[in-house]
């Protein structure tokens, strides 16, 4: 459980850095760059991945050099949302983005759907729903719903994704390898082309960003090697705390506002990762 407490503090801990780096006048396109090169490193150090199983022909390379891509982009659109709505909002889009490949699995793997995974996609969207309504004064200035729901839709891709290549045999780490690289050189390639110029900030955010975003990684998979025969322990675990320890933390450091039907929405968020862990 120790393992999934540090995971839950470094998912929650990215979200804490993306919202004050326009505080401390961080780019966040750079942090995010450097954040890849510190992710892959770490990659490669501590997971030690082996890369023959990269030469063989069954490699998804069109679904890596999607995720790739996605990555960072994503990452963008995460922080653009914790800017506008708010971490608790955010964390709890990102979170309820499992549904996505459940319902995936259902539509294009063909995979059966049982009452409990049906009661858990319907009240995650429920949830979705609720937390990322917003009054027009609250929305007065703001990208209001739209980022959350680009959180949603692009994390759950991101899902499928790596879902996709795990069904490959491809081990994680070697997967991690490849992605962490594509991302590093559409970050920069994205610095290119708005001309930015490199700044010591950018770097240290990256930094502490990069071990934010490996350590939530790499503690969430020591944990499921710690409770080999619990993984739905592991997976409500990480979830409910994200959801609770993320909008705790928007709600009593940053003070950030919510309706009575954002907080409905919370519970039924909460409810739905319940549901579908015991699916």
């Amino acid at each position: 459980m120790v393992f999934i407490l540090v995971s839950v503090l470094c998912s929650v801990f990215v979200s804490v850095l993306l919202k004050l780096a326009p505080r401390w006048r961080v780019d966040v396109g750079q942090a995010i760059a450097w954040n890849y090169a510190l992710a892959g490193g770490a990659t490669l150090l501590l997971l030690a991945p082996p890369l023959a199983p990269l030469t063989d022909a069954s490699v998804p390379w069109w679904v890596l050099a999607a995720l790739g891509l996605l990555l960072p982009t994503i990452f963008l659109a995460l922080a653009a949302s914790v800017r506008t709505a708010g971490i608790a909002r955010t964390d709890v889009a990102q979170r309820l983005s499992l549904v996505l490949p459940l319902v995936a699995a259902f539509v294009l793997f063909g995979e059966r759907f049982n009452s409990a995974k049906l009661a858990g996609c319907v009240l995650g969207l429920a949830a979705l729903a609720a937390l990322v309504w917003r009054t027009r004064a609250q929305d007065a200035g703001h990208g209001g719903w739209r980022w959350p729901l680009l959180v949603f839709a692009g994390f759950g891709v991101i899902d499928v994704l790596f879902k996709r290549v795990a069904a490959t045999g491809l081990p994680l780490g070697s997967a991690l390898a490849v992605v962490f690289a594509l991302a590093l050189a559409v970050s920069f390639a994205l610095l290119i082309a708005r001309r930015a110029r490199l700044e010591w900030r950018g770097l240290l955010g990256g930094i502490a960003l990069g071990l934010a975003n490996f350590g939530n990684i790499y503690f969430y998979l020591r944990a499921h090697r710690a409770l080999p025969g619990e993984p739905s322990l592991v997976f409500a675990s990480m979830n409910l705390g994200v959801v609770v320890l993320g909008s705790l933390t928007g709600l009593v450091l940053f003070r950030e506002r919510l309706s009575r039907l954002n907080l409905a929405g919370l519970g039924l968020a909460v409810l739905a990762v319940l549901v579908l862990a015991r699916a």
